[in-house]
């Protein structure tokens, strides 16, 4: 029934992993190459104002990724462990209502971003320089609310089933078709052929039309009588009874929260960055853009095993989940040791591949060195958080969710911009990632005394 069966089961732990997570991590890396190509081609408009208003408006358009969240990594998880038991009907549900649920959501997305724009963009720190910039760029996100969600939940979808290789095809081609759009989009001229030259609006522009691309590619896969693939779009598989909508938003929903609250934390830093200027929140916006190479990379080796925790945790084989993990752990701390010192080396140059300002380049370097200072180890809170989403252990996940982005960098974010001001609110996202760390290494420990009576 799945054609990826051998690499959950039979597959030796490293080849497993590299089958797994190399696609993943390889999605990853065009996606940060397409988020830095879409950074630098709005830099090209020598308009410090809409770099700002990308920097304040991307934090809502986490909103719509949260939502795919929801019905990806939720979807995935339970797939997985549908799956490792034999479940496959059950699985075909999963798939069928994380669709059309998705589709739902990303419309009523839409429609409240619409009816109540000029608030969120108040909250979210626009200053009257980048306000106009900021709504054209949401406006356009909205519209295509549905394409995001639907696309980043089909990406997790077909990882779940083991089709890793598959997600990364469809994810890249989305990509692909951004990348060639930016230009044509965004700027007036390119290469000395007339474009649109609609700015941010059309970055926005090129973000949906590459998430349609993606969609159309995830579709062709499910339908495809090669792939052998257990997803369904069929409605006639969609339900809620059953457990599935239980299953999968326990969760989803601690896997959205966190995209949730890293989108509110970015907005938090954005209103206390703006009071002290345009220069600061562009020198943010383009550090974390940077930052997310390392990130990415990481993230994507975690996920990149969740199906195979998943499967196998779902099949009682606690032995096998558990060498995946530590393997997936080795990488990602010998992957962020090797990113960090070449950024801290050429830091400069990184930061001025984004814009020519010199300001928000002297800014931006101070902010990217500070990023850093967690990520050689903030693969380790990854790996296991994905591991617990793929358990279906939410309490565990929702404590992690909460905890990176929420309960510590909010309080460490006021406390050190009231004590050591902008120098402070530079250091309170890689105090929060190591308190986190040590929290995910906690819980683990706690629960791999149930794992070793398990095995006995």
């Amino acid at each position: 029934m799945l054609k990826n069966i051998d690499v959950f089961e039979k597959d030796s732990i490293p080849k497993a992993v590299f089958k797994l997570a190399l696609p993943t991590v390889l999605s990853m890396i065009v996606a940060v190459f397409y988020n830095m190509v879409d950074t630098f081609f709005v830099g090209q408009t020598g308009d410090a104002n809409q770099m700002a208003a990308v920097s304040v408006a991307t934090p809502v358009f986490l909103f719509f990724m949260a939502a795919g969240n929801i019905f990806g990594i939720g979807g995935s998880s339970f797939l997985s462990r549908a799956l490792g038991e034999k479940h496959y009907d059950k699985a075909k549900n999963i798939s069928s209502f994380c669709l059309y649920a998705g589709i739902f959501t990303g419309l009523i997305g839409a429609v409240l971003m619409f009816t109540f724009m000029r608030q969120i963009l108040e909250a979210v720190g626009t200053s009257p320089n980048t306000f106009d910039f900021a709504k054209s760029y949401l406006s356009w996100i909205a519209c295509g609310g549905p394409a995001i969600v639907v696309s980043t939940a089909f990406t997790n979808l077909l990882r779940g089933e083991g089709a890793a290789q598959s997600s990364m095809h469809g994810m890249m081609a989305g990509t692909i078709a951004n990348i060639i759009l930016d230009p044509v989009f965004i700027l007036d001229s390119f290469f000395g052929i007339p474009c649109f030259g609609l700015g941010v609006s059309g970055a926005a522009i090129a973000t949906v039309i590459g998430n349609l691309v993606s969609i159309a590619f995830f579709f062709y896969h499910v339908c495809s009588k090669k792939a052998n693939s257990v997803l369904t779009l069929s409605p006639r598989y969609f339900a809620v009874r059953g457990g599935i909508l239980r299953g999968v938003f326990l969760i989803g929903l601690p896997a959205s929260l966190t995209n949730i609250l890293m989108s509110l934390s970015n907005i938090l830093m954005n209103k206390y960055l703006v009071a002290y200027g345009d220069i600061p929140v562009a020198g943010m916006g383009v550090a974390m853009k940077a930052n997310m190479l390392v990130v990415f990379v990481q993230l994507g080796i975690a996920m990149g095993i969740q199906p195979l925790v998943g499967y196998n945790f779902g099949a009682g084989n606690f032995r096998r989940m558990k060498d995946a993990m530590k393997f997936a752990l080795l990488c990602n701390l010998i992957a962020g040791f090797l990113i960090t010192i070449i950024y801290f080396i050429f830091s400069r140059e990184i930061i001025r591949i984004f814009i020519n300002d010199e300001e928000v380049i002297e800014m931006g370097v101070i902010m990217l060195r500070a990023l850093m200072m967690s990520t050689p180890v903030l693969g380790i809170q990854f790996v296991l958080n994905f591991s617990f989403q793929a358990m279906g252990k939410a309490k565990q996940s929702l404590a992690l969710a909460v905890s990176r982005q929420g309960f510590i960098f909010f309080p460490a974010t006021i406390i050190l911009n009231m004590i050591f001001g902008l120098k402070g609110l530079v250091y309170a996202q890689p105090i929060a990632d190591c308190v986190s760390i040590i929290l995910a290494i906690a819980m683990f420990l706690y629960m791999n005394r149930d794992f070793k009576k398990m095995e006995k």
